[in-house]
């Protein structure tokens, strides 16, 4: 391929949809797909390919989308993921604040979250289906996962505890408050291990505004006792097991579970904090050698990371926001903690998960929107 083709290609990618260009013609297809994976590569070269102006283009009745999508963004030659011919799609709008995503790979849906409108959404694979009150009340819940038995369980904000759905539809309370007697401020994500424990985040946003749960007015960001992450290992049982991270929020094991990352958003409380997400090693049912995994800051700006997903080679996919267009949307962290990758959304994204048939589809939730894309990728782990 030629170098003057691959400039045309990187200022495409660089461009807004009013300047793009065609695609040269006469290329077949399989030129076209390698041509796009190669400049894809190269695009973390130009300074524009991060910052481009953002159109709103992923309804199904808005513009064609135009491949290769310049919104997946190639920053290191390790970042393989990248389909030449696939969108970026929205297949639900009209949420306040979308949290929570999980894939349940035997019904073949998606739950997520609407905090403040209290409710829990389930979209359809077959046909697209949302259902817009899957559970109402739900008691604003934010984060969901499955076990491995297929149980839903969610992190509430309003009643400041973990629940689990049981198969016969009743409700098991497995956390409600610390080992010594405390409630907690506000359980926000987790996920399970295959030997049936969990681990879950409790930064407390929950118990600082009515809009997501319920207010506590005790003056401190700490609405019930310092921020931390715990273990459950059966309802009622639980430890915690760190407290580094000022905020602790999302939170995911690496693919062999020897490794729990967590993104760290307290600089929305503490001056001292830094937008940073941490990873641990897990030692038996302990965690041990909290550090600091990556930096949010890019090209002098900096957000936060919220939702947090591991792929089968390891990579950190991290829903990322609170800057703008250029930033927000999804950041993806290799294994060194070196950013490789990117996806800019219109949209801050809050959270993401790994499902489909073949577990090869990210699904993001996006303030007010739901939105997907195939990657060359699958989860790592269950939900």
């Amino acid at each position: 391929m030629e170098r003057v083709q691959l400039h045309r290609y990187i200022d495409l990618a660089g461009a807004s949809s009013a300047d793009a260009k065609p695609e040269p013609r006469g290329m077949s297809r399989r030129q076209f797909l390698t041509a796009a994976s190669a400049v894809a590569a190269v695009s973390t070269m130009s300074s524009e390919a991060f910052a481009r102006n953002f159109i709103d283009q992923y309804d199904p009745d808005g513009p064609i989308a135009r491949y290769p999508n310049p919104d997946v963004i190639v920053l290191d030659k390790r970042f393989k993921y990248k389909l030449g011919n696939t969108p970026i799609v929205r297949l639900y709008r009209g949420t306040m604040w979308a949290e929570g995503p999980a894939w349940n790979g035997v019904g073949r849906y998606l739950i997520w979250s609407d905090i403040p409108n209290n409710e829990q959404l389930r979209w359809i694979e077959e046909d697209g289906h949302v259902s817009r009150q899957f559970r109402y009340p739900a008691n604003n819940s934010n984060g969901n996962t499955f076990d491995y038995q297929g149980r839903q369980i969610a992190f509430e904000h309003g009643t400041r505890r973990v629940v689990r759905y049981e198969y016969d539809g009743s409700v098991t309370v497995m956390a409600d408050k610390s080992s010594d007697g405390k409630g907690f401020n506000a359980p926000n994500d987790g996920m399970c291990h295959p030997d049936g424990w969990l681990f879950f985040t409790d930064p407390g946003y929950g118990g600082l505004m009515n809009y997501e749960g319920v207010r506590l007015n005790t003056g401190s960001p700490q609405p019930v006792q310092k921020e931390a992450i715990y273990r459950i290992d059966a309802p009622g049982k639980v430890e915690k097991v760190a407290d580094e991270p000022f905020k602790p929020n999302g939170l995911c094991f690496s693919p062999d579970f020897k490794k729990v990352y967590v993104a760290d958003t307290g600089v929305s409380h503490y001056s001292e904090a830094k937008s940073v997400i941490w990873v641990y090693d897990v030692d038996g049912r302990k965690l041990r050698n909290g550090r600091v995994f990556a930096s949010m800051e890019y090209n002098g700006k900096t957000g936060f990371a919220d939702g947090i997903r591991c792929d089968e080679d390891g990579n950190v996919w991290a829903g990322m926001g609170w800057v703008g267009d250029g930033y927000d949307g999804v950041h993806v962290f290799a294994p060194d903690g070196t950013r490789i990758g990117a996806i800019r959304m219109p949209e801050i994204i809050s959270n993401v998960c790994f499902g489909g048939t073949k577990r090869n589809r990210l699904f993001m939730t996006g303030s007010t929107s739901l939105y997907a894309v195939y990657v060359e990728t699958r989860g790592g782990t269950l939900t």
